[in-house]
């Protein structure tokens, strides 16, 4: 069994792949969780964290509930007749990558989705609610001047 080599995603080939990915998501207005600039007062190993994790996106991840054994080793992973790929091998994906943003962007993603997504959300409810209540309320003028014809 062997294992790929420089398999990591968007590279080379791939590469276009993770371009178009970025294209079509700005094409179709789509709106992803940007993660903000480390601050001036953080430490250079955080901001570069960061530049890493942004120039990451979009990630590509694979995932897997089997434990394989490679070189009489355990790791979870997915078995191909060309080879494993690895959930934690950061040549493989970019799993790690995802989690490590996961984590250390979990407040920041919390108020964005309570604040943004969720306030739009509630909006547009109101709104649609609003909308419903006027049309009961025209429906009803409607039937009443209906039976005052008849």
């Amino acid at each position: 069994m062997r294992r790929v080599r420089r398999s990591r995603p968007c590279r080379l080939t791939l590469g276009f792949s993770c371009l178009q990915i970025l294209d079509e998501i700005a094409e179709h207005g789509i709106r992803i969780y940007q993660l903000p600039d480390a601050d001036s007062d953080e430490d250079e190993e955080f901001k570069e964290q960061t530049r890493v994790l942004k120039a990451s996106i979009p990630f590509a991840v694979i995932g897997s509930n089997q434990l394989i054994e490679v070189k009489g080793k355990k790791i979870r992973g997915r078995l191909y007749p060309w080879g494993v790929v690895e959930v934690e091998n950061p040549e493989h994906n970019d799993f790690l990558k995802l989690r490590t943003m996961l984590v250390t962007h979990m407040q920041d993603l919390q108020e964005v989705t309570q604040d943004l997504h969720y306030e739009n959300f509630r909006s547009e409810r109101l709104k649609r609610v609003g909308r419903d209540a006027d049309e009961d309320v025209m429906d009803k003028d409607q039937i009443l001047l209906q039976k005052e014809a008849e």
